[in-house]
């Protein structure tokens, strides 16, 4: 029972980890958001 529920698609990434890639992802897109306010 050691099969993979799921396909992670690929395996070419910069970072370690999934949590380490989903935690700059979601600062990257709070600095995003932020800036298109400070703009309006």
């Amino acid at each position: 029972m050691a099969e993979q529920k799921f396909e992670r698609g690929t395996s070419l990434s910069i970072f370690v980890s999934d949590r380490r890639e989903d935690i700059t992802a979601l600062i990257f897109a709070f600095v995003i958001a932020f800036g298109v306010l400070l703009t309006t």
